[in-house]
């Protein structure tokens, strides 16, 4: 006798989408192995690293999880991890960017030249060898850092992490360590690339000044394009990479040696750089990680830029009462970046909004952040915007759903005089003022206008990087919001 069942449509639906899921998970190692983790309750160090295996081993299937260095884009990782996560039932959340930052690793590079001597004399301040100590103490693990002395190459110091923080002359303990009569920056910047590995951060401590051999009757034009040229031929090959320059000012206290002329006794402040060099996909984890604040904000810092930052999606809100806030309007609940019902002042017919923005992502100064002249808008109806830093007193009750997490307002301001309009504003990536501001064509003097402030060539060598990168850094942000009425 033949049995004859009879299946309600949704029952053979529900057979169905199990049997989509079962082949889908058969089909797909890597999203099989992270279901398999949440519920064996597997989400361990160990787990993840299997998981990170099958993308390593299939980099071309899995490109969405690997970064333009080849490594793991963490962040990517984790987003659709915890979106098979959140699938199953219960939902499961697994917090797997903290093996991404756990593995980092610190590399020093020391420049012993003869010009960078007098800046760690007894009779000055040490700013040079406590921005040093600095970067060591504020980086996690900075104990097991890796410590070289650079010049015309790059040789280990020789000695530990310790002993390196405690010397109170340290170019004296590294005395007759290298050639310090110049510095050959293409051997040092490619062995510093070529050394790097995943998750490496190298920190190059040095006066910026090109100083390479066999320089006599080179004309100072010659000399800065040349150098120009060579930052560009080095940093070209590595655009995976991100540098961040940070200046800093020291007592200086000895013989210096300009390009052209005579050495000369000096006591004074002079600038010096700290290079932080990593991958761009670490630079931008780091700066989502609060424990590398200290570090990536040194203190000391006069003036500082990020080479090669990729522009940034930030987070903002429509912030309802503000203090120029003019008008009428309304954020839309199913539009990100559409503001409606837009009504002007009855008395002026201004309409004035404001969002709150989060640009702590951009690690960028206040200065540079609350300046109207470094962003760029475009509307029909010529609207201009305001900058302004949120101050913690400012928030309150009624605004800390809006405030809370933010750091600038910024206020738009004009006559909407058509249906709709569309505001696009950019913050912009130029090359820095101060770059040209710290640079000098003439170092022969200390009585020369801006000896203390100056680096001989520097805008040159830099601009050098700025142009290796400079395809892929038109604008750090771009912000695009819709108004109707």
């Amino acid at each position: 006798m033949k049995k004859i069942f009879n299946f309600s449509p949704l029952f053979v639906a529900g057979m169905l989408a199990i049997g989509l899921l079962l082949s889908s998970c058969g089909k797909d190692a890597l999203q099989k192995a992270v279901k398999d983790a949440f519920i064996k309750g597997d989400t361990t160090e160990v787990a993840y690293e299997a998981i990170c295996d099958i993308i390593t081993s299939n980099a071309e299937k899995y490109s969405d999880y690997v970064d333009t260095n080849g490594n793991i884009n963490v962040d990517a990782l984790d987003q659709m991890i915890n979106e098979v996560g959140q699938n199953l039932r219960p939902p499961m959340t697994w917090n797997t960017k903290r093996y991404g930052q756990k593995s980092l690793s610190l590399s020093i590079y020391f420049e012993r030249s003869g010009s960078m001597v007098p800046y760690d004399q007894a009779s000055g301040g040490g700013q040079l060898k406590k921005a040093v100590n600095d970067l060591i103490n504020f980086f996690p693990g900075g104990e097991n850092a890796s410590i070289n002395i650079v010049n015309d190459n790059i040789y280990p110091y020789n000695g530990t992490v310790e002993s390196f923080l405690q010397d109170r002359d340290i170019y004296a303990s590294t005395k007759g360590v290298g050639d310090a009569s110049y510095t050959d920056f293409k051997v040092i910047f490619d062995k510093i690339f070529q050394a790097q590995k995943p998750g490496n951060v190298a920190v190059l401590i040095t006066d910026l000044i090109y100083s390479p051999k066999n320089t006599a009757g080179v004309s100072v034009d010659k000399i800065f394009n040349e150098e120009n040229s060579l930052a560009t031929s080095i940093f070209t090959k590595y655009k995976g990479k991100s540098i961040i320059v940070n200046q800093l000012r020291g007592d200086y206290d000895g013989q210096y040696y300009p390009y052209n002329g005579q050495p000369f006794q000096y006591k004074g402040q002079r600038p010096f750089y700290a290079i932080i060099i990593a991958d761009a996909s670490t630079i931008d984890r780091m700066a989502k990680d609060n424990r590398f604040a200290n570090f990536l904000n040194l203190s000391g810092t006069i003036n500082s830029y990020r080479f090669n930052q990729a522009n940034t999606t930030l987070d903002y809100k429509l912030v309802p009462v503000w203090n120029n806030n003019a008008g009428r309007c309304r954020e839309s609940r199913d539009q990100k970046g559409l503001i409606t019902n837009c009504e002007a002042d009855r008395e002026t017919g201004i309409l004035a909004f404001s969002v709150a923005v989060n640009f702590n992502g951009l690690q960028k100064d206040d200065a540079f952040l609350s300046n109207p002249s470094n962003f760029t808008l475009q509307s029909q109806n010529g609207f201009t915007v305001k900058v302004e830093k949120i101050d913690p007193s400012a928030i309150t009750g009624n605004n800390k759903a809006y405030l809370e997490g933010m750091t600038h307002v910024l206020t738009f301001t004009g006559k909407l005089g058509t249906a709709k309009d569309e505001i696009t504003v950019n913050l912009r990536n130029d090359f820095p003022a101060w770059i040209e501001q710290s640079t000098s064509r003439d170092d022969s003097s200390a009585s020369a206008t801006g000896f203390a402030t100056t680096t001989f060539g520097l805008e040159r060598f830099l601009r050098g990087i700025y142009d290796a990168f400079s395809a892929s850094q038109s604008n750090y942000t771009t912000m695009t919001i819709k108004l109707e009425k």
